[in-house]
């Protein structure tokens, strides 16, 4: 159905930039700018090179593909081709044989059936120069057909060679093209079989070309400039091989040259110093990575390669058609793939650069021939090839750049266009309008696909996309439709008062407008969008329903009662719904049915309930922010062990509730949910608040040197020990109270052997926090139940069987907020077990524990200690968060217990004797938790969480021998598994992870650091080096 006369002409006086426009132009037939300018319209994703233009890169890159093919053919039987000719021309034959055929035959390109692109009968003319490109005696006729002799001439025709057709397709002259051949056949004389990748081309012909071969001085220097520049961009701007200082003189040498250039030419003579001076700083910077004869690197760093081989793969269009590739592109490709050594380029960036090249000329002549773009999809597919072949591998760093460059810029191209493709496909026929959007979406999926699978990202599915597409250009053909309609000044939007009867009758006219939009939709675009989506129709039905339902709800939010404008209104809005639902209904579209959401008369109501809910809110986010500024955590009672702002914050999100079921409208439910994401948001953030308390790194005392044990006589070990015990001193506890050290033990003056606990008030206070934290989720869970029950039609009036039902209906709405409960509860309870046995108990625990010595210093104080901090914690914790809490706790217990023994310090060493007394404190340690706080913690949960301390423990009980093997084992096994199945035959220092375990090479080592044996001191300092403790 075509576009009615009023929508039309908005889209034509919209559309007036995008008539002008290049890709406009060729798209719709009518006279634009030239391909020049629409290529100029998308940008050379790889950037440029400073100083030299398009045409200069052009040059350079003919001169490389001549030398490639010169030096590659040499004195062989290939490079016979290349030595025949008229005027000179030596280059292989095409147009004949079995690759070209003969010239009135149908060219049977290999290259074109793969790409999907039609062949073409060899007597249409395949190449021909533009007026002015080039002079006359450099237009020869059509590659692969003859070439017209004078008049009078004993030969008639003769085909074109290769040298002939690339270089009318790159625009050199005859004159630069003889330049270049005297230049290569001085290079290659006597040097037979020389390989290109060895021949630094722009020395070359700066050591060759002097004034006298140019038309006059000011053509020379700017050439000899254009050389510099190209030897600049390869040696030093943009080289594959990184610049060090070693080579700052030649840089600086050849810098000197180049300035020198920039005010006249240099002399290029052999006694010339300027010469000199280039040719040595050229030929260190060139061979710095390889020995002389490999391979030089003057042209194959990053973008320069890309930009001299795209200019290359440039060449094989049509110069008078530059929609159709040349019957001779096998040849030439053939022949491009010789550049390959020396601009570094494989088969891979080939691919990409290829695809790009296809992709910009099928942009550049206005997107009027499909196959370009079907066959840059083609080459795109092999691309896709290549990159999941690398998956596996390391990525080259430059096809990396290259890869992501140019599929990046051929996606982003395409879905400018496909997010407004009501603007960019809708002011020309219909065939043109859907072959142009088919190949957009065809580029744009293929490119995003193949870039998502790339980098191992979650690919949006095509349909989404599509989706997507549908949805955002409808909603801009909405916003322009509107726009026009109020004459670009919108009183809605801008807030500018305007006459009601004025604004009903807009309203009026878009519900038309927006009808037509959708038919239009639906006839010109969705039969050729459900290629990609199932039910687009449906989805653009959905999206202008929802675009209008907007302007409607702005017009109703400003009246004050109903009027007949506003009837009017609301019957063309009635009129608009049905048609879109009908839309959606024939389209098959039940999943987005739910998203037309009706039109109703009570949006005024609605209007001032929103307001009402974001006032709700607005006070319970004050509430919250109140609470960060006052809460201290202090219990409000020992009845009600929770923060006061908690209960506060509750109390009002119960009466918000509570006077929202009671608003008498039905329009209500639509802002049920809007209100339940307020209030879950303030509850996720006050969770939040609740859980910022630390972390429990910050409690883990840091791990020492590794060293070993002094092996002291024993006279010397009781002397020290007599001498160490009368100077203990008092210690201080962080409660304030006076205890006494003694071999590690830690006894309260006050206590006796009932010490008091050490819970400090830092650590009461997360107590609350859990408390806290409880009372919340409870009271969630309370407040998601009504929410459900009343969604559901709950009320007074509901019978007992219903509400049963309705009160058993499954709670999602804060399911955000319970879930960062759940998340706090076990991060507040690790912080204040962490926080209890490295900070409040480290002086009977970690400090003392052994310290000194085994037989002096065992666990049972610590224990004493640990049994009246559990009793407090019991006594202050609710009992939902009771378990979790004492777990935490023996976590912590036992992470300390493994860090006194692979982590205790100078002061601490080990005896395979000790073995039995740690294997009892051991075992202590867990009858504490297991007989503790009647059952908080299961026997099966306290023997999984002691493995690693008795495994540990275990291996103490080994010999210093035994030891050592299990460390060797170890150490071998991990570098084996790094290395790749060889370990190397000295023992690496194992890495510290903090993930004590028997099998672990680290703390199979720290056992041996801590083991007060000769064997295990003499093993360490043999393997390891470890210096003695001090």
């Amino acid at each position: 159905m075509p576009m009615g006369p009023r929508l039309l002409q908005h889209y034509r006086s919209r559309s007036a930039s995008y008539a002008r426009s290049p890709d406009a132009d060729a798209l719709h037939g009518s006279p634009g700018p030239g391909t020049a300018a629409a290529a100029d319209a998308l940008d050379c994703p790889f950037g440029h090179l400073h100083g030299l233009s398009r045409a200069d890169v052009r040059e350079a890159a003919y001169e490389v593909f001549f030398m490639s093919c010169r030096a590659g053919a040499g004195g062989s039987a290939k490079g016979a081709a290349w030595d025949g000719g008229e005027g000179g021309d030596a280059s292989p034959r095409i147009g004949a044989g079995p690759r070209g055929g003969t010239g009135m035959n149908v060219v049977n390109s290999r290259v074109k059936r793969a790409l999907g692109l039609k062949a073409r009968r060899a007597t249409q003319p395949s190449t021909a120069l533009r007026s002015g490109s080039l002079n006359a005696s450099s237009a020869p006729g059509s590659p692969g057909r003859a070439v017209r002799a004078p008049a009078g001439s004993p030969r008639a025709r003769r085909p074109m060679t290769s040298a002939e057709i690339m270089r009318q397709q790159m625009r050199v002259t005859e004159h630069g093209d003889a330049r270049l051949r005297k230049t290569l056949m001085r290079t290659l004389v006597g040097q037979v079989g020389r390989r290109a990748e060895t021949i630094i081309l722009p020395l070359e012909l700066l050591r060759q070309l002097k004034l006298p071969d140019f038309a006059d001085g000011a053509e020379h220097h700017q050439w000899q400039r254009r050389q510099l520049k190209l030897l600049e961009a390869g040696l030093i701007l943009h080289s594959s091989v990184p610049l060090d200082h070693r080579h700052s003189a030649s840089v600086l040498r050849f810098r000197e040259v180049m300035e020198a250039a920039e005010a006249r030419a240099i002399d290029t003579g052999k006694a010339s110093d300027a010469m000199r001076a280039l040719c040595d700083a050229v030929l260190a910077l060139a061979w710095r990575s390889a020995p002389a004869g490999e391979a030089c690197h003057w042209a194959d760093g990053y973008p320069l390669n890309v930009l001299l081989y795209v200019s290359l793969l440039q060449g094989i269009f049509d110069l008078r058609d530059e929609t159709v590739l040349l019957d001779e592109v096998d040849e030439l490709l053939e022949l491009m793939r010789r550049t390959w050594a020396t601009l570094g380029i494989n088969r891979m960036l080939h691919n990409v650069c290829f695809a790009w090249v296809l992709f910009q000329q099928y942009v550049a002549t206005g997107q009027v021939e499909p196959d370009l773009a079907g066959a840059a999809l083609a080459v795109l597919a092999e691309v896709a090839a290549d990159a999941g072949a690398r998956q596996d591998n390391p990525r080259d760093p430059v096809y990396a750049r290259v890869f992501s460059t140019a599929l990046g810029a051929i996606r982003d191209w395409s879905e400018k266009r496909l997010l407004d493709y009501h603007e960019w496909y809708g002011n020309g026929g219909t065939g043109t309008c859907t072959a142009a959007l088919e190949c957009a979406l065809s580029l744009a999926l293929g490119a995003g696909k193949i870039i998502a699978e790339s980098v191992h990202a979650d690919h949006e599915c095509g349909g989404d996309r599509v989706d997507y597409y549908i949805r955002c250009s409808m909603r801009s053909a909405f916003t322009k439709v509107l726009e026009s309609g109020l004459g670009q000044e919108n009183g809605m939007v801008s807030g500018h008062q305007r006459d009601v009867d004025d604004t009903s009758g807009i309203l009026t006219q878009l519900a038309r407008d927006t009808e037509e939009l959708a038919q239009w939709e639906r006839e010109c675009f969705s039969r050729e969008l459900r290629r990609w989506h199932p039910f687009p129709a449906a989805v653009a039905a959905a999206t202008l329903h929802g675009c209008y339902g907007v302007v409607l709800k702005q017009y109703l939010g400003k009246a004050v009662c109903l009027t007949d404008e506003l009837v009017r209104v609301l019957h063309a809005a009635g009129r608009l719904e049905k048609a879109l639902v009908q839309m959606v209904v024939d389209d098959d579209g039940e999943p987005v049915v739910r998203e037309v959401v009706p039109y109703d008369v009570e949006s005024v109501v609605v209007g001032f309930l929103r307001t009402w809910v974001e006032e709700r809110l607005r006070v319970a986010r004050e509430c919250l922010l109140r609470a960060k500024d006052t809460e201290s955590w202090t219990a409000r009672s020992k009845n009600e062990p929770y923060a006061q702002s908690a209960v506060d914050l509750m109390k009002l999100a119960k009466a918000t509730l509570d006077e929202f079921f009671a608003i008498p409208v039905s329009a209500r439910d639509g802002m049920l949910q809007d209100l339940a994401d307020g209030l879950g948001a303030v509850f996720q953030d006050y969770v939040s608040f609740l859980a910022s308390c630390g972390n429990k790194q910050s409690y883990l005392p840091p791990l020492p040197a590794l060293t070993r044990c002094n092996q002291d006589s024993t006279i010397k070990r009781l002397w020290k020990r007599a001498a160490v015990a009368p100077c203990r001193a008092p210690l201080t506890s962080g409660r304030g109270n006076a205890s006494y050290h003694g071999g590690g033990q830690s006894v309260s003056a006050a206590g006796g052997h009932n010490p008091r606990p050490s819970t400090s008030r830092g650590t009461q206070r997360l107590y609350v926090r859990l408390n806290t934290i409880h009372y919340i989720l409870s009271h969630i869970q309370a407040l998601d139940k009504s929410l459900s029950f009343f969604s559901a039609g709950g009320g007074a009036c509901t019978s007992p069987s219903t509400t049963s039902r309705l009160l058993a209906a499954p709670c999602c709405h804060f399911d955000h907020a319970r879930t960062a409960a759940q998340t706090a509860i076990a991060h507040v309870a690790e912080v204040a077990a962490y926080r209890l046995i490295f900070f409040d108990s480290h002086q009977s625990f970690y400090d003392g524990l052994y310290a000194g010595g085994v037989a002096d210093a065992r666990i049972r104080p610590a224990l004493r200690t640990l049994k009246q901090n559990l009793s407090l914690l019991v006594s202050l914790l609710v009992d939902r968060a009771q378990p979790v809490a004492v777990r935490e706790v023996m976590k912590a217990s036992f992470q300390a217990f493994l860090m006194v023994l692979l982590a205790g310090g100078n002061h601490r060493s080990f005896t395979r004797e000790d073995h039995g007394m740690v294997e009892e404190d051991l075992r202590s340690l867990k009858r504490a938790f297991c007989t503790r706080g009647e059952g908080l913690v299961a026997e099966d949960v306290v023997e999984s969480e002691a493995e690693v301390a008795e495994g540990v423990v275990a291996l103490m009980g080994q010999t210093a021998e035994r030891i050592v093997e299990e460390l060797s084992i170890a150490t071998t096994t991990t570098t084996a598994a790094a290395c790749g199945g060889s370990p190397r035959a000295a023992l690496p220092v194992p890495l510290t992870t903090r993930r004590w375990c028997r099998t672990d090479p680290d703390t199979v080592l720290r056992v041996l650091c801590h083991r007060d044996d000769e064997a295990a001191s003499q093993f360490l300092k043999r393997a390891f080096q470890l210096p003695k403790r001090r």
